[in-house]
């Protein structure tokens, strides 16, 4: 009997271990953007996918800084390098029409793109024989990697680490219409006047002309260098994407449609336990009768780089305040540093704003860190300098929990007006504490539900089915120019016919009644004059 109560455990034990391994996949992540907060969302993901038991290889700029058990590093740390001219010139380039932003943006995606498919250790990993269960690449100016999903005969999942726009969206056919529907690159609502929905129109029709005639093709041409061997047409491949994850949550954005394999998975990368902060900063922290303000530019714009005329504003604004500040400086020095002041190169940021003795947060109005300011229920004043950051801003604007200070504006008195008018105001902490409640109520947390859909797409092989239709019709059939010519040309032609053929009628009947009157005139007899 015992022996038997052995052999059954074993075998539990056997099939326990063959479920596991039957259900573990092999996942290939490619973050190559060299920008840190891009890369806190795409390994967020990571991590879960490999705590959820899953292999996971990331190619990236950023290596690991101690092993994380089913993860394996493919670095390529010349990104940085690559795409350190683009950073130092946010400043300069912000000031540059948005035209032209658009253009410099888009080179520097195909020179990322290229540099990373040319790099000896991506080189490398194409030419091994791996096989992976499905292919997760950042959707960042990047179209030509996708072709790593075909090489290695994967299924392609887009991670939209900046939110919806035309890059990520085009990929599973969402519809995005410019009536009320902003572009992210522009400062709108989603409630437009009829000039901005002029404006809005006219932006989103040169992206288009732009991409389909200039960029995509550029792109196609370093896809067709590298992946000379993948069957699947350039523009076909890029249609052909399983899943894109967004980086978004309706609750922190305004409503919009989305193609069922379009997902939100916005704040997957915040920490929801948080973490004890180092001693110098908790002691600052709880030691602030009044209060902490945090400063941060995020990770791609650097507080020292600053010129000096700005960084003396911020310097007397944060002067005038009775609230300590922690201010994200990269530079051990600062000259005229108040005594309220605390600098560092690098903060917890997640950590400090869910402290209670935080009460607001000076930002670059980017999404990651409005997203964690919002879940964090910390209202924030944003200095918008580039990209999505304006429409951020717009939105926090009108949900009424931010205030926008422009960077070109920016003096001591504007910057403290703001945030004497954000903390001072209980309405601004009221509606971001909704906001952040509206946020957190989720069936599944963002991770979750980012892990459920991957998994669930490798289960079944691209899950074809939520690939909508839209995908297979050119411009003229998705917009139905050829079915509104046919039937509204042909409601106006039988129309056309019908007054036509009255108008013939009635001429026709005019042309009789006239002959018989003729007739009749002529018929009639004349009358002798004596």
């Amino acid at each position: 009997m015992k022996s038997l109560g052995l052999k059954t455990s074993f075998a539990a034990l056997l099939l326990l271990c063959l479920l596991s391994c039957v259900s573990a996949y092999n996942y290939l992540v490619v973050l190559h953007t060299a920008a840190r907060s891009h890369y806190h969302v795409g390994s967020a993901l990571a991590k879960g996918l490999a705590a959820a038991g899953h292999q996971v290889t990331i190619v990236s700029p950023f290596p690991l800084k101690k092993p994380i058990k089913n993860i394996k590093d493919v670095g390529v740390p010349g990104m940085l390098t690559a795409m350190q001219g683009n950073m130092k010139n946010l400043l300069t380039s912000s000031k540059d029409p948005i035209i032209q932003q658009i253009v410099h943006f888009h080179h520097m995606g195909l020179n990322i793109t290229e540099y990373l498919l040319s790099d000896p250790a991506v080189v490398e990993l194409i030419n091994s024989k791996q096989n992976f269960d499905a292919v997760i690449t950042e959707v960042f100016l990047n179209e030509a990697h996708f072709g790593l999903a075909e090489h290695f005969n994967a299924p392609l999942i887009g991670l939209g680490t900046f939110g919806a726009i035309s890059w990520n969206t085009d990929l599973v056919g969402t519809p995005s219409p410019p009536s009320y529907v902003p572009h992210a690159l522009l400062k709108f609502s989603d409630h437009m006047s009829l000039v901005e929905r002029v404006a809005n129109l006219a932006f989103v029709t040169y992206e288009r002309l732009f991409l389909n005639f200039y960029y995509l093709p550029l792109q196609e041409a370093i896809y067709r260098k590298h992946f000379p061997n993948n069957k699947q047409d350039f523009y076909e491949m890029r249609k052909n994407t399983a899943l894109v994850l967004l980086n978004q949550h309706v609750s922190l954005s305004f409503p919009r449609p989305y193609s069922p394999n379009m997902i939100e998975v916005g704040g997957m990368h915040i920490n929801r336990k948080r973490q004890p902060l180092p001693k110098d900063i908790e002691e600052f922290i709880e030691g602030a009768k009044h209060g902490v303000i945090y400063f941060s530019m995020g990770s791609n714009l650097k507080s020292k780089t600053l010129p000096m005329e700005k960084r003396q504003a911020l310097l007397d604004t944060f002067s005038q305040l009775k609230q300590r500040v922690l201010w994200k400086f990269e530079d051990t020095d600062l000259p005229g540093k108040p005594k309220n002041v605390f600098i560092s190169d690098w903060f917890p940021q997640d950590d400090i704003l869910a402290h209670n003795n935080v009460i607001a947060f000076i930002t670059h109005g980017g999404l990651l860190s409005t997203t964690e300011s919002i879940y964090h229920r910390k209202p924030f004043v944003g200095i918008p300098i580039f990209g999505d950051q304006f429409l951020n801003m717009a939105k926090a604007e009108q949900n009424g929990y931010g205030v926008t200070v422009n960077y070109e504006e920016l003096t001591a008195p504007k910057l403290l007006a703001a945030i004497e008018r954000l903390i001072n105001d209980p309405e601004a902490s009221k509606k971001v504490q909704d906001m952040s409640d509206r946020y957190i109520d989720q069936q599944q947390t963002p991770l979750e539900r980012a892990i459920f859909w991957v998994e669930h797409v490798t289960r079944h092989k691209g899950a074809k089915y939520l690939r909508s239709a839209s995908q297979d019709l050119n411009f003229i059939q998705y917009h139905s120019l050829d079915a509104i010519v046919i039937l509204y040309g042909g409601i106006i032609f039988a129309f056309y016919c019908l007054f036509a053929l009255i108008r013939l009628l009635l001429r026709s009947l005019q042309e009789c009644c006239a002959r018989k009157a003729e007739d009749k005139s002529k018929s009639k007899p004349k009358v002798k004059r004596n």
